[in-house]
């Protein structure tokens, strides 16, 4: 009875592996993301500038010059780190003191959110613009699999520039990193809409 048993639990096994079954395999999968509660604080210090951030990032003075940069005031490299999300939004601010240093520094921020065009699917350009306070600028929106998805300079044309871009320190997939790019984005936007020159 025993060898019976066998015998038929063995054909019952290969039946089912001839079977005829559709098979498809499961979508991946990634971590639940919490999001905290938005709420924001003024940056107000010794910096030329204010705007208001997030309580869940947090401002460290940047001690290393990024690539490229055409910086000359190195005290004002700032990054705001979203640890949470494993991002940061580097800042850089520049005083202008002649056009072609203007040229330079505006030139030299399409050029970084360009060098993106290899991994991105398109590079949107919007137009920044507060005649209020004296805020101009453009903002690049980076479609695809690029490591910097947010680029921007704002400026008062005349003496104050500062330069944004926003890096994840984790593989560059737009599916996986799509919700919290949204979420930091709207920071972003905040600290945009938020930014003042001191003294004007």
């Amino acid at each position: 009875m025993r060898k019976i048993a066998l015998l038929l639990s063995g054909a019952l096994f290969i039946a089912a592996c001839n079977g005829n079954h559709d098979y498809s395999p499961k979508p991946r999968g990634y971590f639940r993301i919490y999001f905290p509660k938005k709420e924001y604080r003024l940056l107000d210090t010794i910096y030329p500038f204010t705007f208001i951030y997030p309580t869940y990032a947090y401002i460290e003075k940047d001690t290393h010059p990024h690539p490229g940069d055409k910086l000359l005031n190195m005290k004002y490299l700032l990054n705001l780190q979203f640890p949470q999300f494993k991002g940061t939004l580097h800042l850089s601010y520049e005083t202008i003191t002649s056009k072609k240093v203007f040229d330079e520094l505006t030139e030299d921020a399409r050029t970084f959110a360009f060098k993106h065009t290899v991994k991105a699917t398109s590079i949107d350009q919007g137009i920044i613009h507060n005649p209020d306070r004296k805020i101009y600028g453009i903002y690049y929106t980076i479609e695809g699999n690029a490591a910097s998805s947010v680029q921007f300079y704002i400026t008062d044309s005349v003496k104050n520039y500062m330069r944004g871009a926003l890096y994840f320190y984790t593989p560059p997939r737009l599916d996986s990193i799509q919700p919290v790019l949204k979420f930091v984005k709207k920071d972003v936007d905040t600290l945009i809409k938020t930014f003042r020159w001191k003294g004007e």
